[in-house]
């Protein structure tokens, strides 16, 4: 047994562990304890904030354990030193949301044929406007992302289309008026 700080034997019911002083990281997770404690109901308002007072008040280990030894996820009892800590493990209320769905890639095509129809003189106009169709059928069933994709894709194939035709309306009129 380690040699008690001045001499001699701890008090009665004391361990040389229980005496030693708190820090503030060891208030903390006495506070947080105290907090889980409370927000799961095992506490009640006026004893939550009775002991969170002592919690912040408290100078050793023993008096922080004697705060959360009636909760779970206290502090474990151990051949060392006690601490008054809980097991580090993520709460249930903070688990990671579920990954978004992926974007659906008929409707990026769309959208990039779209975007190159002023370049290929409106060639990949049609191919933006199945490609949009397509992704937007392929999109109710699935779950996938990516409607603003297709809808951008099938605006711009349609505009393209309505351009080409007309252009041929106009070429078609200029040849029938001379």
């Amino acid at each position: 047994m380690q040699p008690w700080p001045g001499g001699g034997q701890p008090p009665q019911g004391q361990t040389q562990s229980s005496m030693m002083r708190a820090s503030h990281a060891d208030r903390e997770r006495a506070i947080d304890v105290l907090k889980a404690g409370f927000t799961e109901g095992r506490l009640s308002q006026e004893e939550y904030e009775q002991r969170l007072t002592r919690a912040h008040h408290a100078q050793t280990y023993g008096q922080l354990q004697a705060l959360v030894v009636d909760l779970p996820q206290g502090p474990v009892a151990s051949s060392g030193y006690a601490y008054p800590v809980r097991q580090q493990v993520a709460p249930t209320f903070w688990a990671a949301p579920p990954p978004p769905p992926p974007t659906n890639g008929l409707a990026t095509g769309s959208m990039v044929c779209g975007v190159l129809t002023p370049v290929t003189w409106g060639l990949t106009a049609i191919p933006a406007v199945v490609l949009g169709h397509k992704a937007r059928a392929e999109m109710r069933r699935t779950g996938e992302t990516g409607e603003g994709y297709a809808t951008a894709g099938l605006v711009l194939g349609y505009l393209a289309l309505a351009v080409g035709l007309l252009v041929i309306i106009g070429v078609t009129v200029a040849a029938l008026s001379v």
